[in-house]
């Protein structure tokens, strides 16, 4: 047994670093690390996590083994606490990370909303259809989608700012496999990198926020480092883009912005920085300001609705006056607004798969594996090193579980080093095409123009993105490495 245990401990410390918890880091009352009992809950959070890998392969959503593991490991917990007569501790491990999750979970839950209303409303439709409209060469729209991938992602998820940015480049660069493969390419590196110096840019910044370990405005000094990773790569594979214009049939699309789309931009910038307010002048948790937001769009939803009969009649009138048939046929189907169906829209896989990561490694930390795994890497490394080892590791695996597991282990560094740590977990998924959700999607997108190979063969010009990026914060950022 003890054999068949060290086994599933050299495994688990392969993959631990992919999934964490913000609760506890560190052992509880009772030490289980040497026990059969761990032994069984780390061999059902190792076969949860091959299962999670293989989803694309026996088509079973990701959630569903980590929520079942989740259930088994706490179990166990519960199991042995209560023989030991200590139930009060595991009762308060569990709710104290069920409480991390619960803020994360709801702030992103708001977050997911707002896209969703915002897409609905065409706003994302119609960005891509002025583009495609314009023409632009090759070149151009490579640069284009990549400097707009990089300024969107700060404020949108990156998987959707991909996918928007993927859109445009496969409708103008149809039938060029070499071309939608680069510009898939620098979209992946330029919303990661975007995403890495906001705290809403991706779940691992937005964390790193919450935790306390990094205020708002200092997010801001990974920018130029941010934009180091995306230039290196871009430069070079700009090179070997065609300054062609593209298929003139291909450019005609007209897409028209339902109404309120910009309000409720505007109220989603509202919603940040009510966020933001909360966090930094209240000291409360950012998620009641999100709530808050929630409730903006609540409230306009509801004015969409009761002011939509007037609205209808006055684009009828104008189309009337226009003979226009499209638009009063187009006006006949239109439909209210609602922000409960924005809510339902909402990524809920993705959700119950973080609720399912975040409670196994809980467990599994207060077991003490987590504090094991902090003393392996930051022990015998520097802060540094393993910092940039982590941005490696989370080009296999997703970085969301990787800054888990770091601000779990809460390692001894500089102000410096969890700048640096925020920085290569956040842009290291763009190494591979499966290190992020936004390489993951778009290869389903672009399904056999933009490839796994087809991204590891400029692997090479990514990791220069990846180290310039790395020495330029070690550079500009140098006085924050003497600050703990």
């Amino acid at each position: 047994m003890n054999s068949a245990r060290s086994l599933l401990t050299c495994l688990f410390f392969g993959v631990l670093l992919l999934f964490g918890t913000s609760a506890y880091a560190s052992t509880g009352p009772i030490n289980l690390t040497d026990s059969t009992l761990g032994g069984v809950a780390l061999s059902i959070f190792v076969l949860a996590y091959l299962l999670v890998m293989s989803e694309e392969k026996i088509h079973l959503r990701k959630s569903k083994p980590v929520l079942v593991a989740a259930g088994l490991i706490w179990g166990l917990i519960g199991a042995i606490y209560v023989a030991e007569g200590m139930p009060k501790e595991s009762e308060h491990a569990f709710r104290e990370t069920l409480l991390e999750f619960s803020e994360l979970m709801l702030f992103l839950l708001v977050a997911m909303t707002y896209i969703n209303a915002m897409e609905e409303r065409n706003i994302f439709d119609a960005l891509r259809a002025w583009m495609v409209r314009k023409g632009f060469s090759f070149r151009t729209l490579f640069w284009l989608t990549g400097w707009l991938a990089f300024w969107i992602s700060p404020v949108a998820d990156n998987l959707t700012t991909a996918l928007l940015m993927c859109a445009v480049v496969l409708k103008v660069g149809e039938g060029d496999a070499r071309f939608i493969n680069l510009c898939c390419i620098n979209i992946v590196v330029a919303a990661n990198a975007g995403g890495a110096f906001s705290p809403f840019g991706d779940i691992t910044t937005l964390m790193v926020w919450q935790a306390g370990v990094v205020k708002f405005g200092e997010f801001f000094d990974l920018l130029i480092p941010s934009i180091v990773n995306f230039l290196v790569p871009a430069l070079i594979m700009s090179f070997f883009i065609k300054n062609r214009p593209p298929n003139t049939h291909t450019l005609v699309e007209n897409v028209e912005m339902k109404r309120g789309a910009r309000r409720i931009v505007i109220l989603f910038l509202l919603t940040i920085v009510t966020a933001v307010l909360c966090h930094s002048l209240l000291h409360l948790p950012p998620v009641l300001g999100m709530m808050t937001g929630l409730g903006y769009l609540q409230f306009f939803g509801y004015y969409l609705r009761v002011s939509l009969p007037k609205s209808l009649e006055r684009k009828r009138a104008i189309a009337d006056q226009r003979g226009d048939q499209a638009a009063i046929e187009r006006l006949g189907t239109v439909v209210p607004f609602d922000v409960f169906s924005r809510i339902a829209r909402a990524e809920w896989d993705t959700l119950l798969f973080f609720y399912g990561v975040v409670m196994c490694v809980g467990g599994l930390g207060f077991m003490g594996y987590l504090a094991m795994l902090s003393e392996l890497l930051y022990t015998n490394w520097s802060a540094t090193q393993a910092n940039v080892f982590i941005g490696v590791l989370s080009a296999v695996i997703d970085n969301i579980p990787v800054m888990f597991a770091v601000l779990n282990m809460q390692p001894e560094m500089s102000h410096g080093d969890w700048l640096l740590v925020t920085l290569t977990a956040g842009v290291g998924g763009s190494l591979l095409s499966i290190g992020s959700a936004a390489g993951v999607g778009l290869m389903g997108q672009a399904r056999g123009a933009y490839t796994f190979l087809g991204h590891l063969k400029w692997t090479p010009a990514v990791a220069l993105g990846y180290i310039a990026s790395i020495m330029v914060h070690l550079w500009l950022n140098a006085d924050a490495f003497n600050k703990f």
